[in-house]
This record gives structure tokens, C-alpha cells and sequence, in this order.
């Protein structure tokens, strides 16, 4: 996806994982844990483009907070990018689909 300010989902990506490794810094009363994967993926579902973070760990504990900070970050530098091409986009649904590991175990959302 080129535009103007590059290749949107490139940014994006890039984007997402920073954010996930920086979610201590911007969600209050979460901790720094050692991820060991990050990845941010695009696929085009009719006309919406979904954006899927998957974030791994060997601690003891969740990074689903990783895992939605790095989506949601990610949607918005893509919003930032294709803005001056069309105002009207949204940002819509952030959600868990799946979790593994911590104390609570493996969470699956319903479809």
C-alpha cells in the first residue's frame, strides 16, 4: 500500500511492534516482560482490512495488553497514513481472540 508518506502497512507494522514493547510506557500499571515474538498481520476481509498482533512471551504471565496495544497502534498509523486519501475510515472492533498462558490459561473469544 504506497502512498504519499510510503508503504502504509510497512509503517504499520513496524508501528505495531514498537507499540507492544512499549506498552508499559503508555498503559498505566502494566510491567515490562521479556517478549520473545511480536508480529503484526494484515489481510483484507471484502473491504476491511483487519490487523492481527501476535505477541509471545516465556514469562509466567498474559501479553494480551502487548498483543491490543501493538493492533491498535498499528490502525492508527495506517489511518494516519491513508487519511489525506479518504476521511472516512474507522478504526473499529479491537478485540482478544485468543490467549494463552498466565494464570487464567487458554481463552478463546467466541466467534
Amino acid at each position: 500500500m504506497d502512498l504519499k508518506k510510503g508503504d502504509a502497512l510497512a509503517a504499520a507494522q513496524i508501528a505495531g511492534i514498537l507499540a507492544a514493547k512499549q506498552t508499559p510506557a503508555l498503559i498505566p500499571l502494566t510491567h515490562p516482560l521479556p517478549l520473545s515474538s511480536v508480529d503484526v498481520n494484515f489481510r483484507w476481509d471484502r473491504n476491511v482490512l483487519v490487523v492481527q498482533t501476535d505477541v509471545q512471551t516465556n514469562a509466567a504471565t498474559g501479553v494480551e495488553m502487548e498483543a491490543l496495544v501493538g493492533a491498535a497502534i498499528a490502525a492508527l498509523t495506517i489511518y494516519d497514513m491513508v487519511k489525506s486519501l479518504e476521511r472516512g475510515i474507522r478504526i473499529e472492533s479491537i478485540r482478544l481472540i485468543e490467549k494463552t498462558g498466565g494464570k487464567s490459561g487458554v481463552w478463546k473469544a467466541s466467534r
